[in-house]
């Protein structure tokens, strides 16, 4: 990115929202990807994340599987599982299988953690927003709109 241009808004995929943009080409989840895959917003998602819609679209929806392998693509920029020795400090502040999603999306330095279970995640100290894609999308166009034109 050349230098004095702001950097994209880097936002944490979980698993949740990731499937809803595969199943459907309408909402909150799949216009998020839109975003990611022209440069807008810089969205990141761990391995663990990837292993998680894969299996539930198999179990539940293999038809979509393949717009998720496409969209994995073109619009997540994958990044490794957070270790358990990184999860100690973060210990109380996510349910315990959503723990290794936080701390990827804290080291990660996102901005916003999407989810549709908010309550799954508890960061403290303003680590990082937890939001819902359609929140998300609607603080950005108030955003936007602030902008001076």
């Amino acid at each position: 990115m050349p230098a004095g241009q702001p950097r994209p808004i880097r936002v944490f995929l979980d698993s949740d929202v990731l499937l809803a943009g595969s199943a459907s080409t309408t909402g909150a989840s799949h216009l998020i990807s839109q975003l990611s895959e022209l440069g807008l917003i810089d969205a990141v998602a761990s391995e663990q994340v990837r292993r998680e819609v894969e299996g539930n679209l198999e179990r539940k929806l293999p038809a979509a599987l393949p717009a998720f392998r496409l969209l994995a693509e073109a619009a997540v920029r994958w990044v490794d599982d957070a270790g358990a020795e990184d999860e100690g400090r973060f210990r109380g502040q996510a349910d315990d299988k959503d723990l290794p999603i936080l701390v990827a999306a804290v080291r990660e330095e996102c901005q916003t953690l999407l989810t549709f279970n908010v309550r799954h995640y508890r960061p403290r100290g303003g680590a990082i927003r937890i939001e819902r894609p359609g929140d998300f999308l609607g603080r950005l166009r108030e955003h936007l709109a602030a902008l001076p034109g």
